[in-house]
């Protein structure tokens, strides 16, 4: 019977490590005034079980006969339509290729299509695309390369909280650096603290009395004294009620005081005991 169960429990192993290894990859926390900032690219959302990480093992795009495969913060799966390219060391070989690494691109040379690996899940870095606004987004660098070769690979995951695009463009710069870009809403920064930093709501609310009262005082006075003609103190509305409310207030503390220290000593003796 053990023997029967190994190797499930040996897959089960496997595939727990795997989802560790990508969200340890795909996690990022940056910390920006006071206030710190957290993405994980592979923690699930509400539209996407696997966070910005491709459902079908690979993402796809292409451009000038050029065709580009990446998995965010993992190696490719393909399940279907496999790379079918010459070359492709590093990530497989011809005739397994898209198995051992993360990124990998296909250029037609003189007619055949060849692959090239550039980019593995180990030299996955993650950081943010416009420090001075975390809420841009993340971008995700790779790099690999065969031979002599040194290749990367850069993908922007911009902020978009309700939809998921991309990616549907991509960028080749020097001879074998590739970027692209995909909107999705993982790359939207959840803020985990504040570090004592900010208004609390008490003072907020504190802030908004004291900025409708002052509102009252001086549209009440601008009206009394443009409308009605009332000069000096006496346009400040219902003054009366104002004058009275230092005398009010001391009134109430005092007798709050008083309520919880008890009679004096005085008063007791003021009173003569009865006797009938």
């Amino acid at each position: 019977m053990s023997g029967r169960l190994w190797i499930p429990r040996f897959l089960l192993i496997t595939l727990v490590l795997v989802s560790l290894r990508a969200n340890s990859q795909c996690e990022f926390s940056f910390t920006r005034r006071n206030k710190a900032f957290h993405f994980n690219l592979a923690s699930p959302i509400w539209n996407s079980p696997h966070g910005a990480l491709s459902e079908d093992g690979f993402y796809r795009v292409e451009a000038n006969s050029t065709v580009l495969w990446f998995q965010l913060c993992d190696l490719l799966i393909f399940n279907h339509e496999p790379p079918r390219c010459v070359g492709c060391e590093d990530c497989g070989g011809a005739s397994h290729c898209g198995t051992s690494c993360s990124a990998l691109v296909s250029e037609n040379v003189r007619g055949y299509d060849v692959c090239t690996s550039i980019g593995h899940a180990s030299s996955t870095k993650v950081d943010m695309i416009d420090k001075e606004d975390p809420g841009k987004g993340v971008i995700v660098k790779m790099s690999g390369g065969s031979g002599n070769q040194n290749c990367s690979l850069s993908v922007s995951v911009i902020c978009q909280k309700n939809k998921i695009d991309g990616p549907l463009t991509m960028v080749k710069t020097d001879s074998c650096h590739y970027a692209t870009e995909l909107r999705h809403p993982s790359g939207c920064a959840v803020a985990i603290s504040g570090h004592g930093s900010g208004w609390g709501w008490f003072s907020t609310l504190l802030i908004i009395i004291l900025c409708l009262f002052g509102a009252y005082l001086l549209g009440g006075a601008l009206y009394r004294y443009f409308s009605l003609g009332i000069r000096g103190t006496d346009v400040i509305p219902n003054l009366d009620f104002w004058a009275t409310v230092p005398h009010r207030t001391q009134s109430c503390f005092g007798s709050l005081f008083q309520r919880f220290r008890g009679p004096s000593h005085g008063q007791r003796a003021s009173y003569s005991q009865v006797n009938f």
